[in-house]
């Protein structure tokens, strides 16, 4: 059974920074793309940053760019989403999803993604 499991949520005060895993079991995580989303209350699920299947594309929302990094460990079957300066806009339940795209290009809106995590919560709050 293919499923996606994220943790490393939290609470964390403005300015500090968190560590999303997203670990996968029952596939392989390195012939997909994996993306990072996330969903604040009463607002439309967006696309936070996603990498191609290669790790050689990234795409990053202008609101995290120079913030948080996405990064693959397909040896250990995990993409992470290394998130600095956080502020408290980007509270929200954060999800990674998988597909399979074409390895040459890398895709950012969640209806290009069929499998999808539970979700962890990142609250930024002093």
């Amino acid at each position: 059974q293919l499923q996606l499991v994220e943790s490393g949520g939290g609470l964390v005060q403005p300015g500090g920074s968190l560590r999303l895993s997203c670990a996968a079991s029952g596939f392989t995580l390195e012939h997909y793309a994996i993306g990072w989303f996330r969903q604040a209350p009463g607002k439309e699920r967006e696309g936070v940053s996603c990498i191609s299947s290669s790790g050689g594309y990234t795409n990053y929302a202008g609101s995290t760019k120079g913030r948080f990094t996405i990064s693959r460990n397909n040896a250990k079957n995990t993409v992470y989403l290394q998130m600095n300066s956080l502020k408290p806009e980007d509270t929200a339940v954060y999800y990674c999803a998988a597909d399979v795209h074409n390895s040459g290009s890398v895709y950012c809106r969640f209806d290009q993604y069929t499998y999808w995590g539970q979700g962890t919560q990142v609250t930024v709050s002093s």
